[in-house]
């Protein structure tokens, strides 16, 4: 979960570096470091606390065309200097970062330290240094070095090296995501494109167990046995734009408003005549598919419940699973059994595990992700893209819903193929899907969520209610809520209040009650009985909800569609609520307290 970029050039990569690790700072924030090499020797700086604390302790002589950046998450070790990364071996003539967790390094830091070596952190990433220490002593280059140590290690890492006087960045990856950006006068290596994407759109993504030797005009990817391979050069097409902050005082808020521009592109070109027309799934694809079973962490958990939800209506069998519960309690797959991976990433390492697993026991796999060329991707039998574009905020708005967008395109090609029969109002549902950036942009535009989370800032904490599609925005509101504000908030199935959440009601107990038009009566049997403990309502529901938004004390409006699709609208009103409430609390909305956006460690 850490963030890890290099840079190789002819000219000075001190401020390319620092921009990179800024670009990366959502991966990860408690501390950074960078290591240059100018030819001579390795200058390190290193400092608890954000890029920008970095910044200020560096002084003169700190460039050279040769460096590694990191901003850490931390795992091994609390937040420090000296467990800040690049950590250094003995003699300080070789810089590692790494991202992911040695599960070995006990026994590997206990035969270091028998051998004379000493160690200065918490971490396990220092063990590596010194591993490639103890190969350069015994007459070995630096790349042979690098790949002996890395042999020695177990767990998941992506690490990057630099050696004193040696012209080149090595790296490697096992189960943690490392690309390659090729420019005109540099190269670069980060653990994520928006890194570099202001310099190159050209990149390579590594594979598992890739040694990466980069240099400024060249580079050279072997195999675990030495051999040299071959890993395609792709061209992103992001706009090095869309991750920039531009005008707005956070990303968050950003991308909020950028959701109209994302589902636009999730959209385009797949609803043509009235039909579902997507990529690499023509008609037939999923025939020999009898259930669905959706595997997926935190936000895009709550966008699988939606799409199991889709095909439970239209008659296919499908079930939503916590990644990680997954692998505890393996659930029964066979042939027919398609498991979807709902990953923003392609890198959540509890999903990849749970994904491996599914195929491995006979089932087919499918990516349901934003990042052409991530693990997921590349290691599922299919991928569906989203195509929302960049996410900085550690807080998911645009690629939730752009999720959920993709999910209904999804949902209608499955119950086709599956049940022989389109659903039973697609027309209807795929009309309002095309005009769906519309009325996004309605809601974003609409001012009413700042002045409710001003209203009700600061109470003893945030119900959010919900039935059908809703209850799975319930849990999402209230995550995000949670996430950015530090406050506590929960989701529930409405129609669960009685059976023990109720007790918690109060009158100061703001309650949101979600309504998508449908099980319109018994959500209002919900809100009564709120009401009648004291407890304020804020409806958030369509505007022809009237007898809905009349009965609670606040309403947040959004436009009438299918009720399929309602929920979307909502959420984005409810992501609106706890962006202006954390503001308010002035909270660090990009990067919340002990959350990381990429979890590629279990």
């Amino acid at each position: 979960m850490c963030g890890i970029t290099a840079r190789v050039a002819t000219d000075d990569s001190l401020v390319p570096l620092l921009e990179s690790l800024h670009n990366l700072e959502y991966r990860g924030y408690d501390s950074a470091g960078i290591a240059m090499s100018n030819g001579s020797g390795l200058n390190i700086c290193k400092q608890e606390g954000e890029v920008a604390d970095l910044e200020a302790e560096l002084t003169d002589g700190r460039s050279g065309p040769i460096g590694i950046g990191h901003t850490r998450w931390s795992t091994h070790g609390p937040p420090s200097d000296s467990n800040a990364h690049p950590h250094t071996d003995c003699s300080g003539r070789v810089a590692v970062v790494h991202n992911g967790i040695i599960e070995n390094y006990d026994s590997l830091k206990r035969s270091l330290l028998k051998a004379g070596h000493e160690f200065e952190s918490e971490t396990d990433t220092e063990i590596i240094p010194h591993l490639v220490e103890s190969g350069l002593e015994s007459g070995l280059d630096a790349e042979a070095a690098f790949r002996e140590a890395v042999g020695q290690l177990e767990g998941s890492y992506a690490v990057a090296m630099i050696v004193a006087g040696d012209p080149m960045v090595y790296a490697t990856r096992n189960g943690s995501p490392l690309v390659v950006g090729l420019g005109e006068t540099a190269n670069y290596l980060a653990s994520d494109v928006p890194a570099f994407l202001e310099y190159t759109d050209r990149v390579i993504y590594l594979e598992d167990d890739d040694l990466l030797t980069l240099s400024a005009n060249s580079h050279r990817i072997t195999n675990s046995d030495g051999a040299q391979v071959s890993r395609p050069i792709e061209t992103v097409d992001w706009d090095p734009e869309d991750a920039e902050k531009g005008s707005y005082d956070h990303y968050m808020l950003k991308e909020i408003h950028e959701q109209p521009v994302a589902l636009r592109q999730t959209l385009h070109g797949r609803i043509e005549d009235g039909d579902v027309s997507l990529d690499g799934f023509p008609p037939g694809t999923f025939e020999d598919i009898e259930r669905v079973q959706f595997v997926a962490c935190g936000t895009s958990y709550h966008a699988g419940m939606y799409g199991e939800w889709l095909l439970n209506k239209d008659g296919v069998e499908a079930n939503t699973y916590i990644s990680s519960e997954y692998m505890t309690t393996p659930q029964p797959v066979d042939e027919s059994t398609l498991v979807v991976g709902v990953t923003q990433s392609g890198e959540t390492a509890d999903t990849l595990e749970a994904l491996r697993s599914a195929r491995e026991r006979g089932a087919r796999t499918l990516a349901l992700t934003n990042v052409m060329g991530s693990t997921a991707a590349r290691t599922c039998d299919d991928a569906l893209f989203i195509r929302a574009g960049p996410e900085i905020g550690v807080a998911a708005t645009k690629t939730y819903s752009s999720q959920v967008a993709t999910l209904v395109l999804l949902a209608e090609r499955l119950v086709r193929d599956i049940t022989g029969e389109p659903t039973a109002d697609h027309e209807a549902r795929l009309e309002a899907l095309a005009n769906l950036p519309e009325h996004v942009e309605t809601v974003t535009e609409d001012g009413r969520a700042a002045r409710i989370s001003e209203r009700w800032l600061g109470d003893a904490g945030h119900f959010f209610i919900g039935r059908g599609p809703a209850y799975s925005v319930a849990l999402e509101a209230a995550l995000k809520f949670k996430e950015i504000t530090y406050e506590h908030a929960e989701g529930f199935a409405a129609g669960e209040l009685k059976h023990g959440p109720l007790a918690l009601v109060t009158e100061e107990t703001p309650v949101f009650a979600i309504g998508t038009g449908a099980y319109r009566k018994r959500l209002q049997s919900n809100v009564r009985e709120v009401k009648s403990r004291g407890a304020p309502v804020i409806a958030v529901a369509p505007r022809s909800d009237e007898e809905l938004l009349d009965g609670a004390s606040e309403y947040l409006a959004v436009p009438a569609t299918h009720p399929d699709l309602v929920s979307i609208l909502t959420n984005v009103q409810l992501q609106l609520v706890a962006y202006h409430a954390a503001n308010a609390m002035n909270r660090a909305i990009d990067k919340p307290r002990n959350l990381a956006k990429s979890v590629t460690v279990e």
